[in-house]
C-alpha cells in the first residue's frame, strides 16, 4: 500500500488544528465575557455577577490548558514534516509566532494565576486588571497567529532570494492585504462561538429552574449580544469575501461552485461538484445573485474554476460544501438572535421554553462554524502553502516517508482522544453544576461591600 506523506502530513496537520482551533474559539470569547462580569462586580457589587465569574473562570481554565497543550505540538510538525517550508520561510513565520509567545503567552501566563487563584488574595479590582490582561493576552495571540496565516494567503513585504522568503518590510508582512478582514471575521466568530455556548448552558439552566436569577442576566445580555454582532458578522464575511475575490478568486470559484466565468453568475444553493467532468451535478441555482453579492452588481464579472490549469485548483467538494455549512449556520444563528430580541422585547425571553430548546441545540453551532470556516479558508488555498509562490508538495520534508506520518497521526488520535475526552467530561459536569451558590471572598459576603466597623458613638 502506497502512503503518501504529502496527503498524510495534510491530514495530520488538518487533523491537529482542528482540535486546537476550538479552544481559542472558545478562550478568546470567554475571556472577555470574565472580564465583563469582573468588571459589573467591580462596579455594582453585585454577587451574581461574582458567582458567574467563578463559574466561567472554572470552565475557561480547564479549555486554556488544553488550548495551550494542544498548541504546543502544532510548531513542531513544521521543523518535522514542513522542513522545507520551515527553511524557505522561517525568516517570516519564526518572528512572528516569536512575537505572539512574548507578546501574548507571556501576558497569559503572568497574570492568569492571579486569576485562577488570586481571588481571595487581591482586591477587585486587581482581579477584574487581572483578568483583562489575560483577555488582552488571547486578542494579542489571535493577531499575531492571524497576521502570519494571513500571509500565507496574501504574500507581500518579502524578498525570495534563493528559494527562502526574506524579510523586506515588516509592515507590509503583518498589515498584509487579507489580515485586517481575516482578524474582524475570525475574532468576531470566535466571540460568536462563545456567545452561544454560554447561551446554550444558560438555557439548559433555565430549562431545568436552576439558577435562575444568573440565568435571567446572562441570557438577557447575550440576547443583545448576538443581535448586534450575528448582523455584524455577516457585513464581515461580505468584506472578507470581496477581498478574497481580488486576491484568491479560484477559492470563490470553488466556494461557489462555478466552473465557467461569467456574468450574471448565479448562486448556486446546492450540488455535487464533479471535478473530473468540472461540472455541477444536481444543481440548485439562483440566476445572477452570485454577481451581485460578489461584485455588487448584477452585471459583475465571476471567474470560473476552468480559468487556471486543473493543478492550480484546490479540491472543490471540502470547499463548497464547507462554505454552505458556515454560511446556514450563519442563518440560523441570525434567527436565534431576531427571536430572542423580539421575545426580550415581549417580556417573554425567560418564559418561552421552545426559545430554551433552540439555544441549547444551538450550542455547538459556533464550534461546526468555525472548523467550517477554517477548512474554506486552508483547503481553499490550496495546492499552495505560501499562495502563488510555494507549492504544498515542495513544502514537505524530504526524507519523510508515509508510515513515519501515519505512527504520528496515530499517537496523535490516541493522546488527543484521552485529552480532550477527559477535559470535555470535566467541563460538561461544572457546566451541568452551574454557579455557586455562594463565593467565600474574605469577609465579604456574596461579594458585598464588608460592613463598616463599629465606632465609639455606635456603641
Amino acid at each position: 500500500m502506497d502512503l503518501d506523506p504529502v496527503f498524510l502530513s495534510r491530514v495530520q496537520f488538518a487533523f491537529v488544528i482542528a482540535f486546537h482551533i476550538l479552544l481559542p474559539a472558545f478562550t478568546v470569547g470567554l475571556a472577555s465575557f470574565i472580564v465583563l462580569l469582573e468588571g459589573l462586580h467591580v462596579v455594582k457589587r453585585d454577587a451574581i455577577y461574582l458567582r458567574l465569574s467563578v463559574f466561567w473562570t472554572r470552565i475557561f481554565a480547564v479549555s486554556f490548558g488544553m488550548g495551550v497543550v494542544s498548541g504546543i505540538v502544532m510548531p513542531f510538525q513544521f521543523g518535522t514534516n514542513w522542513s522545507r517550508f520551515s527553511e524557505g520561510g522561517g525568516n517570516i513565520f519564526a518572528p512572528l509566532l516569536a512575537y505572539e509567545g512574548m507578546v501574548a503567552f507571556f501576558l497569559e501566563s503572568g497574570f492568569l494565576g492571579i486569576m485562577l487563584f488570586g481571588r481571595k488574595l487581591v482586591p477587585p479590582w486587581a482581579h477584574f486588571f487581572a483578568a483583562l490582561m489575560v483577555a488582552l493576552g488571547t486578542l494579542f495571540s489571535s493577531f499575531w497567529i492571524l497576521s502570519f496565516n494571513s500571509w500565507m494567503h496574501t504574500p507581500q513585504g518579502h524578498e525570495l532570494v534563493d528559494g527562502r522568503f526574506l524579510p523586506a518590510s515588516w509592515l507590509a508582512i503583518i498589515f498584509n492585504p487579507s489580515f485586517p478582514y481575516r482578524l474582524m471575521h475570525t475574532v468576531t466568530g470566535f466571540y460568536l462561538t462563545t456567545a452561544f455556548a454560554v447561551l446554550g448552558v444558560t438555557a439548559w439552566h433555565m430549562k431545568h429552574g436552576r439558577h435562575v436569577a444568573e440565568s435571567q442576566r446572562v441570557m438577557s445580555m447575550t440576547v443583545t449580544f448576538i443581535a448586534i454582532f450575528v448582523p455584524a458578522q455577516i457585513v464581515l464575511g461580505d468584506l472578507h469575501g470581496l477581498n478574497t475575490l481580488e486576491h484568491q478568486p479560484v477559492k470563490i470559484s470553488a466556494m461557489e461552485g462555478l466552473w465557467e466565468t461569467q456574468s450574471r453568475a448565479p448562486a448556486v444553493l446546492f450540488a455535487i461538484p464533479d471535478e473530473q467532468a468540472e461540472r455541477n451535478r444536481l444543481e440548485v441555482a439562483i440566476p445572477a445573485l452570485a454577481s451581485v453579492y460578489l461584485t455588487h452588481s448584477i452585471d459583475g464579472v465571476v471567474p470560473g474554476l476552468k480559468s487556471v490549469p486543473p493543478g492550480d485548483r484546490p479540491p472543490v467538494a471540502p470547499v463548497f460544501f464547507g462554505f454552505r455549512i458556515m454560511v446556514g449556520i450563519g442563518l440560523l444563528m441570525l434567527a436565534v438572535a431576531a427571536w430572542g430580541l423580539w421575545l426580550h422585547w415581549r417580556g417573554r425571553l425567560f418564559t418561552t421554553r421552545a426559545y430554551q430548546n433552540a439555544c441549547v441545540a444551538m450550542l455547538p453551532a459556533g464550534f461546526i462554524a468555525v472548523i467550517a470556516g477554517w477548512t474554506v479558508t486552508e483547503v481553499g488555498r490550496q495546492p499552495w502553502v505560501v499562495y502563488g509562490l510555494l507549492r504544498t508538495r515542495d513544502a514537505v520534508t524530504p526524507s519523510l516517508t508515509g508510515g513515519d506520518v501515519l505512527v504520528s497521526l496515530a499517537l496523535y488520535a490516541i493522546v488527543y482522544a484521552v485529552v480532550f475526552g477527559a477535559g470535555l467530561f470535566y467541563m460538561l459536569q461544572v457546566a451541568r453544576a452551574g454557579p455557586p451558590d455562594h463565593v467565600d471572598l474574605r469577609d465579604a459576603k456574596l461579594g458585598e461591600r464588608p460592613a463598616r466597623p463599629l465606632s465609639g458613638a455606635d456603641a
